[in-house]
């Protein structure tokens, strides 16, 4: 029998309301979720771990450590054949990201959550739960990375996005689209996702301040010189466009790169890459001052990826290294 571990973090499909106007908070273990699936888990022995019980809103780097570790822990299992994390949305796309940094296991593991709360009478915990069971279990998984499956669709982690605030489907990747579908005990892809794998990622990130700076019509280098007052060690300009800066933005990029600071060039744009095309203070001249672009990696990811990679290196190592993986090339030794 396919085993299948369920990790438990919290998040909407693990919240309730306690009292009126008090708002839901996770309450509900692994147990708990497994409990709700009722039959639709039949055919997989389904182990359940609590890992976390917070909404993800919270969690901070500790948090998302411990969600990789803990997976990490189970497929040091030779007996697991897959894993689903039972996470919230508002940070579920970090999460599953960096996870997916580092796994090269073929075997699946699936990011899955909730929008509406399991007290709820039109909860979709439980639902999305069994679609992350059966896509954890298909041997069409394997080797496609991590996953995140929900609201019957199933997105590679890299790129995923939280879309929406409140819809049922809140995940969407506005470049690739949906890699598969499940429908009932089916599961079927029809794309496999170029992956870059940073080995390891196990460095403690916790002290690592990369911050996320937004541009806005006029803005000057004020936002940015902050950045150097708060000794953050990076920073991602979230441009407009395709990656350009404020002149005002720009003219800053020299004087965080000079002192150390790496700085990543992402855009507000919900698809389409960084591209350095303008100058004239846009992203041809941020890229000269030193900015790395993020290309079709999305700010939250960006962000998490700067944190690593200047957890384990140099800046001007961890700068080559973000610019790999933004570009999907593996860097080079």
């Amino acid at each position: 029998m396919t085993r299948i571990v369920l990790l438990a973090t919290g998040g909407t499909i693990a919240s309730r309301t306690s009292a009126p106007g008090s708002g839901a908070v996770a309450r509900d273990g692994a147990g708990v979720l497994r409990a709700g699936l009722g039959h639709r888990a039949a055919g997989v022995d389904l182990e359940t771990v609590d890992v976390l019980r917070g909404n993800s809103f919270a969690f901070g780097p500790a948090e998302q450590r411990a969600v990789a570790d803990a997976v990490r822990a189970q497929l040091a299992r030779p007996e697991v054949d897959g894993v689903v994390v039972a996470h919230g949305t508002d940070t579920l796309e970090e999460s599953a990201f960096l996870v997916d940094l580092a796994h090269g296991d073929p075997r699946p593991v699936v990011f899955t959550g909730a929008q509406r709360a399991a007290d709820l009478p039109d909860a979709d915990g439980p639902a999305n739960l069994a679609d992350a069971v059966a896509v954890a279990a298909s041997p069409a998984a394997r080797g496609r990375g991590v996953l995140v499956a929900f609201g019957g669709s199933v997105f590679a982690a890299r790129g995923v996005r939280k879309a929406h605030t409140l819809a049922l489907q809140p995940f969407a990747d506005p470049d690739a689209g949906a890699i598969g579908a499940v429908r009932g005990d089916a599961v079927a892809f029809w794309a496999r996702p170029d992956r870059v794998l940073l080995d390891p990622v196990d460095a403690r990130f916790d002290d690592v301040r990369v911050e996320v700076v937004a541009a806005w019509p006029g803005a000057d280098a004020a936002p940015l010189r902050a950045v150097l007052d708060r000794a953050a060690h990076g920073v991602v300009l979230v441009a407009f466009g395709a990656g350009n800066p404020t002149p005002g933005l720009t003219s800053a990029i020299g004087e965080l790169t000079a002192a150390g600071v790496l700085v990543a060039l992402g855009t507000r744009v919900a698809a389409g890459p960084v591209a350095a095309i303008y100058g004239g203070g846009g992203a041809v001249d941020a890229g000269a001052a030193g900015a790395v672009p993020l290309g079709r990696l999305g700010v939250a990811q960006g962000r998490l990826a700067a944190a690593v990679l200047l957890a384990q290196h140099p800046v001007e190592e961890a700068a080559r290294r973000l610019a790999a993986l933004a570009s999907g090339e593996p860097a080079a030794p």
